[in-house]
């Protein structure tokens, strides 16, 4: 099967041909964020025709907003200020006569993790992207859940001691503190003890938002990515510490937490909408 998977991002747009789990093409234009609707969706067009074979069977794109499914409608993205409604999947599937299917970032994220990482041997689990912010995408019975408006897996949004839990495990952590997250990482590495005691509070409030996700899903597995999980070792102790007082210790004890090691993983995910549709299982 080739298929084409195209990441939207507020500064770049990435597009790739995917065939047998491999990239075989892949093109990279800048994102014209502060533009009309339309010369964005020019721009994704340009990313694809690039890289487009005749055999390709579907396309999937990742975009960093919600997705209206019932009305194939993208709305409300991020760093993109006209992007409040746009039918993409219609406007490109009269332009390429293929398949479309659109969905936000973090679900394709938990999809290609299901198809190409970790997530391969689960038939529930959630992935969680820890960078900027804290997003999270499901899967149930091996197919992607994305709720209404794929707003499902917004857990970083849950409301947490005077804010919400997203602020206090992800890169906000850091923001609010007026601090780097890649240089106390580094200092963390290097014995710096007060580096090190801000990864532990991490770890703690991260324990509190997975538990969340424990009491909701009770999933298999929780597969952890983005740049903050990187730095996983400096905050899976306290993290581990903080799960002694789940109240329901089997589900945490029988849970798997993976840190993602797929490369290109954005743009895999997004192709794995075509894959998860399931209108080319043979």
């Amino acid at each position: 099967m080739k298929i084409i998977g195209v990441d939207l991002g507020g500064t770049k747009i990435t597009s790739a041909l995917i065939e047998n789990e491999q990239i075989v093409r892949q093109f990279t234009c800048p994102t014209p964020f502060d533009q009309a609707k339309m010369v964005v969706v020019d721009a994704i067009s340009l990313a694809i025709n690039q890289i487009i074979d005749p055999e390709v069977q579907g396309i999937g794109i990742g975009v960093p907003g919600l997705v209206d499914h019932e009305n194939d409608q993208v709305l409300d993205v991020t760093n993109i200020p006209s992007w409040d409604e746009v039918p993409l999947k219609q406007l490109l599937e009269t332009r390429f006569q293929k398949p479309v299917f659109v969905n936000n970032d973090a679900n394709c994220f938990a999809l290609g993790e299901k198809y190409f990482g970790k997530g391969k041997p689960y038939r529930n689990f959630v992935g969680v992207t820890i960078g900027t912010g804290l997003g999270a995408g499901i899967v149930i019975n091996n197919h992607l859940y994305s709720g209404r408006y794929s707003g499902a897996g917004e857990f970083g949004n849950m409301y947490y001691l005077d804010s919400n839990i997203e602020n206090y495990c992800s890169g906000m952590f850091f923001k609010n503190l007026n601090l780097s997250g890649k240089e106390q990482a580094e200092k963390a590495r290097d014995g710096d003890l007060q580096a090190q005691k801000r990864f532990d509070e991490l770890g703690f409030h991260l324990a509190h938002g997975l538990g969340n996700i424990l009491f909701a899903l009770a999933p298999e597995a929780i597969i952890l990515g983005g740049s903050v999980s990187q730095s996983f070792p400096l905050f899976e102790k306290s993290m581990r510490q903080a799960f002694n007082d789940f109240p329901f210790q089997r589900l945490y004890h029988n849970l798997k937490i993976e840190i993602s090691t797929t490369d290109n993983l954005a743009i895999l995910g997004a192709s794995s909408l075509v894959i998860d549709s399931g209108m080319f299982d043979n």
